[in-house]
């Protein structure tokens, strides 16, 4: 009864602010980044609820937390110093500004405008398209499983609610309303977080018993020779931390932040979130040592079932009422992801290539209508294709994190700091991500019986080599093909073209 109150209560505020953000949306602008108006507590949640999701809680926090131990919260610590601190400091700032000189709403447009080539918005575009879709789609899919299979509400009917709170609070309200929900979400995340770890802690006899027990019963569950490697936990706090630079969802919320002044509070505010709930997420994983002797198996096989051991232990340690309070955790983390990965996917049809290249004239007020429309349609299409499982989507889920931060990170990054990154050098990033993630999943399937199994396995080491290579690949490219011109160069950094927000920065 609780979980259903909770919820009722839940779905009813995220339509309300959906209503109230239309009101707030009126331009193009307004839907997709808020009129670059977002203050410091709105872009710091939003930018830490859009980090973490159901993924984190569930199927990462038990798998790590079991098979790293303590471990895991390395990881925690390289999200919160590297994916949060680093990610504000080193990017926040220029992406703000440059994005504005260039009145580049997009990541496919920054590419187009920055390096003054309309072929990288198409390619990055599609990119997107095809890539962060799937990856909706595993978030839907995600959620469904946790409340059809664990918390006795039917997949499918999980599955719908999920889709149509979503769509309608997004399609109403845009990005104003996404970070308001984001901030509703955050707090409920880090309150419930907070007392989840608090309560366990308690059950499991106190702090100083429970980490020694961890350390005690994680030697005894996993062996030395299967306990990860240096590399192993290296490979995922690098992928997990840094990937995040090159992911459109993430990066967007540097485009929309009010000013530069709110930078650094905005980058201390985040890394507080990400330490506590990654670090909450994590600590809690390992904490399965103290419930599980062995790992649960999926129905009809001998494979492990990581999904269920968080599920299994809340459920069985932890009273109703926190129960429920746990399950908006989840559902808020997985929420706000879904609405940024939904706005990205739409801006890259509706804004990129639509608006930019099918039909530049169309009127602001279709303009809107259309991304309106766009988001209510990639919103269902990830629905169905987490409904019916489509078996190629699935495997484009897998590839989708290594190939969008490999073929984005570097030539962004690049493009924020060094005027000689040339257009060629852009594409050449973008085509060795695609070459190798998608080249070693080709390869390790045609090997090996289990190749896809194979492929899982080795993953995280691929997406980091697809999105290192890149940082190599862009200097020896753009040194051996023609300078950008000066005049794109003075438009992008604002030299002898300043725009007013820069000149009104500095007046300030």
């Amino acid at each position: 009864m609780e979980t259903v109150i909770s919820l009722g209560v839940f779905f009813v505020v995220m339509v309300g602010i959906g209503i109230w953000g239309m009101k707030k949306t009126k331009t193009l602008n307004d839907f997709y980044l808020g009129g670059r108006d977002i203050g410091l507590w709105m872009s710091a949640f939003a930018y830490g609820t859009t980090y973490f999701s159901a993924v984190l809680f569930v199927g990462f926090a038990g798998q790590l937390g079991w098979k790293f131990g303590l471990n895991a919260l390395w990881i925690a610590l390289g999200n919160a110093v590297g994916g949060s601190l680093l990610a504000w400091l080193v990017l926040g700032g220029r992406t703000r500004r440059m994005t504005q000189n260039l009145n580049a709403m997009t990541m496919p447009e920054f590419f187009h405008e920055r390096f003054d080539a309309s072929y990288l918005k198409i390619i990055a575009a599609i990119i997107i398209f095809i890539f962060l879709t799937p990856y909706t789609a595993s978030v839907f899919k995600g959620l469904g499983n946790l409340f059809g299979e664990r918390f006795g509400i039917s997949y499918e009917s999980a599955l719908l609610w999920m889709t149509l709170i979503t769509g309608v609070y997004l399609v109403l309200g845009g990005y104003f309303a996404v970070n308001l929900t984001d901030f509703v979400q955050g707090i409920i995340m880090l309150g419930g977080s907070l007392v989840m770890v608090w309560m366990l802690v308690g059950k499991f006899g106190g702090s100083e018993h429970v980490i020694a027990n961890i350390s005690a019963k994680y030697a005894e569950h996993v062996p030395p020779a299967k306990q990860p490697d240096f590399w192993t936990v290296a490979s995922l706090v690098f992928m997990t931390s840094f990937g995040t630079w090159g992911m459109p969802q993430m990066v967007q919320k540097f485009y929309a932040i009010k000013n530069d002044r709110i930078i650094v509070k905005a980058a201390i505010a985040t890394t507080v979130f990400a330490l506590i709930i990654a670090g909450a997420a994590y600590f809690t994983g390992s904490m399965t040592h103290l419930s599980f002797e062995t790992v649960p198996v999926i129905a009809g096989t001998q494979k492990p079932d990581f999904d269920l051991m968080i599920p299994q232990m809340l459920t069985t340690n932890l009273p109703a009422w926190l129960l429920a309070l746990i399950i908006l955790l989840i559902l808020s983390a997985s929420m706000s992801t879904l609405s940024s990965l939904v706005l990205v996917a739409a801006g890259a049809i509706s804004i990129d290539l639509y608006k930019g290249h099918i039909n530049p004239a169309v009127p602001k007020e279709k303009s809107l209508l259309m991304i309106r429309a766009m988001s209510a349609v990639f919103v269902v299409i990830s629905w169905l294709i987490a409904t019916y499982k489509i078996a190629f989507i699935v495997t484009l889920m897998s590839l989708s994190w290594g190939v969008v931060a490999g073929a984005f990170m570097a030539p962004f990054i690049y493009g924020l700091y060094w005027k000689r990154t040339t257009a060629l050098s852009v594409l050449a990033s973008m085509v060795t991500a695609l070459l190798v993630t998608g080249g070693s999943m080709l390869w390790l399937v045609l090997k090996f019986a289990d190749g896809m199994a194979t492929y899982q396995m080795y993953s995280t080491k691929i997406s980091c080599v697809a999105m290192l290579l890149p940082f190599v690949i862009v200097p020896v490219v753009s040194l051996l093909t023609k300078a950008p011109e000066k005049a794109v160069i003075d438009k992008a950094f604002g030299g002898a073209a300043a725009t007013v927000h820069e000149k009104e920065a500095v007046a300030a």
